[in-house]
């Protein structure tokens, strides 16, 4: 929040008004908007003892907390004005003005308690406004700081007498101020001027003695003594004459006892300088939603019937604000991953590195907005928490990358998947096509980036979900080439029984040729033979005949034996063909 807190009026913070103390959530509401450390001075007193009029000093104005110019009492219950601190510019200054004690209209000595005690509680500076000096009386009508180890505890838990020591109190008292008004007295003892903190100190010096009276004399001033070690004494004149005292808010100060106008500057310079931000145990500074938290808890206390225990406020401002660190914490977890994050990521790695530096970062948002986190039981909530998110990333990296991979494939291979179901690959030689396609479509899929821890994994899914395609694929190869072999054998074996036939044919044909050829050899032979012999015949006369005759029978049985020996060979190179074309032979070796 802004150092300027705009607060025109007080606010009632705690009502009591004929029954159980009531907090006003719209104080709260306040409250809850101021995160600068809060200095908080309360006042009491007795009514009419004009309190309300330091207050509004204190806050700048002539105006806001009601004066009343009556015998009865004005405020009731406890009311709030924030405004900034005049000369400490991170702190803002809550000024509670509380219900004058001893109203007679209330006659409850209780209720009177019961607002002295919260006073002290929230306060860091706590006045006590009483009128004259300090006399018997004066601190007769402070005996509510004797009840005070009755009606606040400082332990969850007392010591095992039961007994709780003062400097359990000390350790979260106020620092104390008693504003003495209509001071009339010389400030003067054994004939020596003296301060007011010095009339202080003589007033609150203790009796020797052990006796009732004594006893009674002095626990006052032992409370005072033991509950406030840093204590301080303002004096102040009559404001101006008694028919003009309710007429204080119009007033101007050169309308008022100029001496009572310093005095007020002393003690409103002296407040400002030297109150303290309100610290709880272990040097917690209070902001104004630790204020709220306090009220709030010690309230509900004191209306349950138990005793306002600091030790219990604490606790319960620490399960508060660890709470809401945890929540903080978790809430920067969530941005920065929410920045930094790209799913999917590459490696599981990378994911957990990420995790781990804004883990740090995150464990240090949270030890800076929290306190008291006894045996660390929200920084255990928070690692738990984190674990968590951990493990929901990891499961959304690989959904990331699953979504991613799957999606590529689909990308990637619907093609394929076409052209199988328009039977592309349902051939001979299919199979292989197929393969060789679908390493093209792996390669072209791994090379794609950003897939993620995933991309193996959905990859072998992938490629076994179509392992039953690839097997039809495969099973369809198989058939067709089998069928295709055997077609293939048959052709060829036809073609070599054409070849065959076609060569036994010509074979057939030059064997006839060759015959032909032969007899009309032996034709041309036998007529030149028979031209000689007849040309010879003329010349070998009749004599001759014989042996001619003789040649001539033995040339033909010659020629004779010689075409059936021929005969004889063709005719068995048309059996061994006719042979070769009965048995089945392997197309390689046809080939």
């Amino acid at each position: 929040m802004a150092s300027e807190i705009h607060m025109p009026g007080p606010e009632c913070l705690i009502k009591n008004i004929n029954g159980p103390l009531l907090v006003n959530p719209e104080a709260l509401k306040i409250l809850s908007a101021i995160r600068q450390p809060v200095v908080v001075v309360a006042i009491v007193g007795l009514y009419r003892t004009g309190k309300s009029y330091l207050m509004n000093k204190l806050a700048g104005k002539n105006k806001g907390f009601s004066l009343g110019s009556t015998v009865q009492s004005h405020t009731k219950g406890i009311w709030m004005w924030c405004v900034p601190h005049p000369k400490k510019p991170n702190r803002t200054l809550v000024l509670l003005d509380t219900e004058g004690l001893g109203d007679v209209e209330k006659g409850d000595n209780q209720n009177d308690s019961w607002i002295f005690a919260l006073a002290i509680l929230l306060s860091s500076t706590f006045v006590y406004n009483s009128m004259g000096t300090i006399n018997q009386q004066a601190m007769d009508q402070l005996h509510y700081v004797t009840e005070l180890t009755d009606r606040i505890r400082a332990k969850s838990s007392p010591d095992v007498d039961g007994v709780e020591d003062s400097a359990d109190f000390v350790s979260f008292f106020p620092d104390f101020v008693w504003t003495l008004r209509d001071f009339s007295l010389d400030l003067e003892a054994d004939g020596q001027s003296i301060t007011a903190d010095e009339y202080l100190e003589n007033s609150l010096k203790l009796k020797k003695g052990t006796s009732p009276k004594d006893k009674t004399f002095n626990l006052p001033r032992l409370c005072i003594r033991k509950f406030f070690p840093k204590k301080k004494c303002f004096i102040f004149d009559r404001p101006t004459h008694r028919k003009k005292l309710g007429q204080l808010e119009e007033l101007c100060d050169d309308e008022l006892d100029s001496e009572f106008v310093q005095q007020a500057v002393v003690f409103c310079s002296y407040i400002f300088s030297n109150s303290k931000t309100k610290t709880l145990s272990g040097g917690i500074k209070v902001d104004g939603p630790r204020l709220g938290t306090l009220v709030q808890t010690y309230v509900n206390a004191i209306n349950s019937g138990d005793l306002p225990c600091m030790e219990n406020a604490v606790l319960a401002l620490a399960e508060i604000e660890n709470s809401a660190a945890v929540q903080k914490a978790i809430v920067h977890y969530d941005q920065q991953m929410g920045q930094k994050l790209q799913l999917p990521t590459e490696t599981l790695q990378e994911l957990l590195d990420l995790h781990r530096a804004t883990e740090k970062e995150t464990i240090e948002v949270f030890m800076r907005s929290s306190f008291k986190d006894i045996d660390q039981l929200f920084q255990k909530k928070l690692a738990a928490q984190l674990d968590k998110k951990r493990d929901d990333f990891c499961d959304q990296n690989r959904k990331a990358s699953s979504d991613r991979c799957s999606a590529l494939l689909k990308d990637i291979f619907s093609p394929l998947e076409e052209d199988v179901k328009q039977g592309i690959y349902s051939k001979s030689g299919g199979y292989r096509l197929f393969i060789e396609k679908m390493q093209e479509l792996k390669k072209k899929y791994l090379q794609e980036p950003r897939k993620g821890i995933q991309a193996e994994e959905i990859l072998q899914e992938y490629l076994k979900s179509k392992e039953s395609v690839t097997d039809a694929i495969l099973q369809t190869d198989q058939t067709l080439s089998e069928k295709e072999k055997l077609i293939e054998v048959e052709r060829m074996r036809a073609e070599s029984a054409q070849a065959a036939a076609k060569m036994l044919e010509e074979m057939q044909i030059k064997n006839q040729q060759m015959m032909e050829q032969k007899e009309k050899s032996y034709q041309e032979h036998v007529k030149q033979l028979t031209e000689k012999m007849e040309r010879d015949r003329a010349q070998l006369l009749e004599e001759q005949e014989r042996t001619l005759a003789l040649k001539l029978q033995e040339q033909s049985r010659l020629l004779k034996e010689g075409f059936q020996e021929e005969q004889r060979r063709l005719q068995n190179e048309i059996q061994n063909l006719q042979k070769m074309m009965k048995e089945p032979r392997h197309p390689c070796v046809l080939c």
